[in-house]
């Protein structure tokens, strides 16, 4: 199979490209992203270099299956003041994580890498700084009764382009970067290699 496939089943991922007209298909990579990061955290990783892995990963993997596509791998890291958030599994721990980061700058690192053939052709790696407002209580809980399992399919505990935007004071940073794929980049290279039109 040639073309292009992204190595994900991120609503937010397979929309944003695509609305940008990208035509594409999507695939689970099938790699055990915990044990990968669990791995990297022991040895320190910055996040950029856990974001930019993880992405090579899931683009690899594809690739291995399609060897004459274009996969593209996408992961985005969470840190704020050095301790690094991941999804959380329920809304109980969405609660806390969003009491961790109220009030509070955090980062969210986001990689795409392009492979074809079980090689990498090109990465792109950028960082968008958000700053929480201090928040009650009670808009926490309402947040998450509207929200509901919602809050639990991002690292952040939000969705900026929806409710999630109520959560900040100020963001700094590429928008395509916070929803988790450094689009811009992306498409300025499929259209040097005409996988869109240029």
């Amino acid at each position: 199979m040639s073309g292009l496939i992204l190595a994900s089943i991120s609503q937010s991922r397979r929309t944003m490209l695509a609305a940008a007209g990208v035509a594409f298909s999507a695939e689970a990579p099938g790699v055990d992203e915990d044990a990968v990061k669990d791995s990297l955290r022991g040895e320190k990783a910055a996040p950029a270099a856990l974001a930019e892995t993880l992405a090579e990963l899931k683009a690899r993997k594809v690739s291995l299956r399609h060897p004459d596509a274009f996969v593209i791998g996408a992961d985005q890291v969470l840190d704020c003041d050095g301790a690094m958030f991941d999804k959380p599994p329920d809304l109980a721990a969405a609660r806390r994580q969003l009491q961790a980061l109220r009030g509070r700058a955090h980062r969210l690192t986001a990689a795409v890498v392009v492979a074809r053939g079980d090689a990498r052709l090109w990465h792109h790696t950028q960082v968008a700084t958000l700053h929480m407002r201090p928040f009650t209580d009670a808009f926490l809980d309402q947040y998450l009764a509207r929200v509901g399992e919602a809050a639990c399919r991002s690292v952040g505990a939000y969705q900026l382009e929806g409710l999630g935007a109520q959560l900040f004071s100020r963001i700094e940073g590429d928008y395509f970067t916070i929803l988790g794929l450094p689009l811009l980049p992306l498409l300025d290279f499929l259209r040097g290699h005409r996988l869109v039109e240029p």
